[in-house]
């Protein structure tokens, strides 16, 4: 059996070590599940995760979540669970740092793909 030791992680210096909107950073990984950080700007792609929740948690900026019926806003230390299935379209006017908590191989674009795709690195 394989031990998953990741020690202490210090969010506000792995969201310090990168620029790039849109490009998740894998920080740390709990059981099947990857916790990732990013910093998002702009609007994202209308997209749905078919076999998973995403988890949105805000930790500076502020992050709206637009879904087909309406929108969360979200602030610091609000966190957002889209439920599977339910397309959504992250968007933040000024940057926003988040961390997501999502199955390992989730697609950062889930069913819509496109140039927006991007594979998470270790930060």
């Amino acid at each position: 059996m394989t031990v998953n030791r990741v020690g202490k992680v210090d969010i506000a210096e792995k969201l310090a070590g990168f620029d790039e909107h849109w490009a998740p950073r894998r920080i740390a990984r709990i059981n099947d599940y990857e916790i990732k950080a990013a910093k998002l700007q702009g609007e994202f792609v209308w997209h749905a995760h078919e076999d998973t929740d995403e988890m949105f948690l805000v930790v500076s900026g502020e992050l709206t979540i637009r879904l087909r019926d309406g929108q969360v806003v979200l602030g610091p230390g609000e966190l957002y669970v889209v439920p599977r299935g339910v397309e959504h379209c992250p968007a933040a006017s000024e940057e926003v740092s988040v961390l997501l908590f999502e199955p390992a191989g989730t697609v950062n674009t889930g069913s819509a793909g496109g140039d927006r795709t991007r594979e998470p690195v270790d930060a």
